[in-house]
């Protein structure tokens, strides 16, 4: 288990309240995060999510209300991407390598 699923395991349920209330579809985590260079008290939060875009809040205050609550639970600074917006297909191949499901509406 990697240090940072240390982490995110300690907020899970915080983890599923903020994803219900700002319309996420899908989490994951990639990047260091899912390996052994996740440093638990320097390293940031890389997040890949799908937010529904006929949510109640729109879909931009859906994306950074989100991101800020991610932010404030986890103390730390975080990437928030989607998927959708991943244009370089290397970035995208080191995504798909490194993924791990956190939460599925």
């Amino acid at each position: 288990m990697s240090r940072a699923a240390n982490v995110i395991r300690e907020r899970l349920p915080e983890l599923r309240d903020l994803c219900r209330q700002f319309g996420v579809r899908r989490l994951e985590l990639f990047g260091s995060a899912t390996g052994d260079d996740f440093d638990p008290e320097t390293s940031d939060l890389d997040f890949l999510v799908e937010i529904d875009p006929a949510g109640e809040l729109g879909y931009a205050d859906a994306y950074f209300g989100f991101r800020e609550g991610l932010v404030a639970l986890f103390d730390r600074e975080v990437d928030l991407v989607t998927a959708s917006a991943v244009r370089n297909p290397h970035f995208l191949e080191a995504i798909e390598r490194t993924r791990r499901p956190l939460y599925a509406a």
